[in-house]
């Protein structure tokens, strides 16, 4: 019997799309974990070119890939400016008080 190899899944691979990705940071945001939402950033840089987003934030890809590992949730400076380099916006609005 042959052993089957598998790999780690890995959201990057699969987000296509500007829309597939505001999903995921909407969902990702509902749930309310700074660490979740650091790894969700992550796989978005990714599956975009985490160069490019070096650049575009003046972050060292290094540190990039540290504070969005999702091991750990980085400082509220460095979500602003990946948020706000890979093209999205945060919006607030109350959350809806059961009657």
């Amino acid at each position: 019997m042959s052993k089957i190899k598998t790999r780690p899944f890995d959201m990057a691979q699969h987000l296509q799309g500007e829309q597939e990705m505001a999903e995921y940071l909407r969902q990702v945001l509902h749930d309310g974990d700074p660490i979740e939402l650091a790894a969700a950033l992550g796989d978005i840089a990714r599956a975009r070119g985490m160069t490019q987003l070096a650049r575009d934030t003046g972050l060292s890809r290094e540190s990039l890939y540290k504070s969005l590992s999702g091991e750990r949730a980085p400082s509220s400076d460095t979500l602003l400016k990946v948020i706000r380099a890979l093209g999205f916006n945060l919006t607030i609005e109350p959350v809806e008080q059961p009657q």
